[in-house]
């Protein structure tokens, strides 16, 4: 619903976010909503084409169109080149964060040695362990931990219940969401006469600026040397990443991929839900690896897609189907010489 704050209007809007206004740009704007839901005193949106009926019946009072859909509404509305990332930042004028309130809660516990900017504010129940270091303006949530020697870029957000271990580095603007582990041991054990002996993982997790990481998501620190995730990485919820993985600049990952240890993926690339990459892999940049696909080797070919899913089966079948499925294509092209062949011979025939 429309709150009682004057609103913007939509040359107010497209003053502040880019685009050009066509129609009245004095109409004044008090929300964002959907083309189905939006009323007289919202803006609305149309980010997919299957959408563009509703054009027609919405009750909004402004909409934001691609330049393609210029002249599809009598409505007034502002023509940008990428109505998605347009909305993104119209969300976000609309919703900006709460004030920061600085200050350490008076149930926080920090260490001697800790090193708070006066600027940062501290939630209750929070831990930071000597040697940490919060830089400005950051925001830690209620029940968060901050291990011994950690640091916190500029205007970084923790949100609820996050575990960073000690030694690992989060670079500015950092956003975790609740339950996300930054730094747990990798999954590292030497056999030895029957039994698992624990490899020491003595690495960090190294976190470049601007990433973002989804709820109860864990990234393990390094064996020897780091974990890297680069800037601009956006990883959902639920995702795990093994130690001594690298991922390049913005790349995105859906909920529940799995990337095993020491893989090491590019730049830009895009990752489907409950993918599996397993590990010593190397993945080229742009790379796009679709839901639900197992990655078994590396991609070496910048920009390919990749898909495929298989069942989990004994080890042998799967390696002889594996071997089969190799031979697919020389098989396809005997079977079409057979059936010229045939078909040679049936019209010799008397």
């Amino acid at each position: 619903m429309p709150d009682a704050s004057p609103g913007f209007s939509l040359a107010e809007i497209a003053q502040r976010l880019g685009g050009e206004v066509v129609g009245d740009g004095a109409v004044r704007i008090r929300e964002i909503a959907t083309l189905a839901q939006a009323g007289p005193e919202a803006l609305s949106f149309l980010t997919n084409p299957k959408y563009r009926a509703q054009l027609a019946t919405t009750k909004a009072a402004a909409v934001i169109v691609g330049p393609r859909d210029r002249d599809a509404t009598g409505l007034p509305r502002i023509v940008v080149a990428n109505p998605y990332a347009y909305l993104a930042r119209a969300l976000a004028l609309f919703n900006p964060p709460p004030a920061l309130a600085p200050g350490i809660h008076s149930s926080a516990v920090v260490e001697d040695g800790a090193q708070v900017d006066a600027s940062a504010a501290i939630g209750p129940l929070t831990h930071v362990a000597r040697g940490a270091r919060i830089g400005a303006r950051c925001r830690i949530g209620a029940g968060c931990h901050v291990g011994e020697g950690v640091v916190l870029g500029e205007d970084c957000v923790l949100h609820a219940g996050v575990t960073i271990y000690h030694g690992c580095i989060l670079g500015r603007r950092v956003i975790v969401h609740a339950g996300a582990v930054i730094g747990a041991d990798g999954f590292g054990f030497a056999p030895e006469d029957g039994h698992w002996v624990k490899i020491p993982q003595i690495g960090r997790v190294v976190i470049g600026d601007d990433v973002e990481i989804g709820a109860n998501t864990t990234i393990d620190r390094g064996a020897l040397d780091d974990t890297v995730i680069e800037e601009g990485v956006k990883l959902d919820n639920l995702i795990q990443i093994a130690h001594n993985v690298r991922i390049g600049a913005h790349t995105v990952m859906a909920a529940c991929v799995g990337v095993a240890g020491s893989t090491t993926i590019g730049r830009h690339c895009m990752v489907g839900g409950a993918a599996g990459i397993i590990g010593h892999l190397t993945i080229a940049d742009n790379v796009t690896i679709a839901v639900g696909s197992f990655v078994t080797k590396s991609i070496t070919e910048p920009g390919s897609t990749y898909t495929g899913v298989w069942s989990a089966q004994p080890h042998r079948e799967w390696m002889r189907m594996q071997a089969r499925l190799r031979q697919v294509e020389e098989m396809a092209q005997r079977i079409r010489a057979l059936e010229q062949r045939i078909q040679e011979l049936e019209r010799k025939q008397p």
